[in-house]
């Protein structure tokens, strides 16, 4: 009988330190096929399976589009690619991204909930907003075990919060528990095979398909919103999981609540620093016009540039104020002062 012995493990913030300490202390004589997704940025070399490899575990590598899957390794997302898993092989494609990230956690957890059903076992460990949530429903909802690390023990506590919220997750446990639960779990006999809910089969499928998304993919998943893509302006299908209320775009982006607030939110805050600079630039040019008119004897003409200086001043300093209103968010005072000074 198989067993449970897919570990598919999503993290954000916090999570290199996280899984390190995780795969350190990991029973040697367990051995599933692990999976991997760390929100890494996209440009650069990761050196996340060397350092996991060191942990003295399994070993560890970032595999390519097409892969047999290694039984017994830990395959770890490359930077800037989705990883997805399908017919026994691996999927690393670089289509669009979900919840704001590439790699994203909930296509790796979907993909791997399709392909292998109760054999999985989902995990959910530290980090920001709320990626993996809707991956780990897949996976509870396509026969497999869920996992979330202790919010309290998290280091950042938003992720494993979030899929508390909207699973009924199997097993939460502070992260030094993890490694003793997950090598009886990855033990256990695997649940007896459910079918696959057509929306979350149809949903893996979509970063598989990279730039060749079919409108009527997301169609099928949830009427169309009010609302547009942050990424690239396209109208949002609004998606009713269960507890979860999700939006997925036409070309694939994928957002949450969160996400989607949190990009909304960065839109606006480019706008305002966009618009601060116009200004500046205004007040810049309309004194230059004044002076100039000055300097020729027209006086009027030099007042009506001056009074219209004076009017982009005031929108300088109004935006100046919505976005020091926003500190936390924008970066120090000397932001401001670089830009508009």
């Amino acid at each position: 009988m198989d067993t449970r012995g897919i570990l598919v493990i999503g993290a954000s913030a916090g999570g290199v330190a996280a899984l390190q300490r995780l795969f350190a202390a990991m029973p040697r004589e367990s051995v599933p096929t692990v999976f991997v997704v760390q929100h890494v940025t996209p440009s650069g070399r990761s050196v996340l399976p060397q350092l996991l490899t060191r942990a003295g575990w399994l070993p560890a590598f970032h595999p390519t589009d097409g892969e047999p899957v290694r039984p017994g390794w830990i395959h770890v997302a490359p930077p800037d690619h989705h990883l997805l898993v399908k017919n026994g092989r691996t999927l690393v494609r670089r289509g669009a991204r979900e919840n704001r990230t590439r790699p994203a956690i909930d296509p790796l957890f979907r993909s791997a909930a399709v392909a292998y059903g109760p054999r999985v076992v989902g995990v959910v460990l530290t980090g920001t907003l709320d990626d993996g949530a809707a991956g780990l429903r897949a996976v509870k909802r396509c026969g497999g075990v869920t996992v979330v690390q202790d919010p309290d023990d998290a280091e950042w506590p938003d992720m494993p919060r979030n899929a508390l919220a909207h699973v009924a997750v199997d097993h939460c446990a502070p992260l030094d528990a993890l490694p003793a639960l997950l090598a009886r779990l990855a033990a256990e006999p695997a649940g007896p095979v459910v079918p696959i809910p057509p929306d979350v089969a149809l949903e893996a499928c979509i970063p598989e398909k990279e730039f060749d998304i079919v409108p009527n993919d997301t169609d099928a998943l949830g009427p169309p919103s009010t609302l547009t893509c942050p990424e690239c302006g396209g109208s949002l299908s609004e998606i009713h999981d269960g507890p979860l209320l999700r939006f997925r775009c036409k070309v694939g982006h994928a957002f949450s609540p969160d996400t989607l607030a949190e990009a909304h939110r960065e839109a606006v805050e480019r706008a305002l620093w966009v618009a601060l600079r116009t200004h500046e630039d205004r007040v810049a040019l309309f004194q230059r016009m004044a002076d100039k008119a000055r300097e020729r004897g027209h006086t009027r003409v030099a007042k009506d540039w001056t009074a219209s200086a004076a009017e982009a001043r005031r929108s300088v300093a109004l935006l100046r104020d919505v976005l020091e209103r926003q500190a936390g968010t924008l970066g120090s005072p000397d932001g401001l002062n670089r830009v508009a000074g």
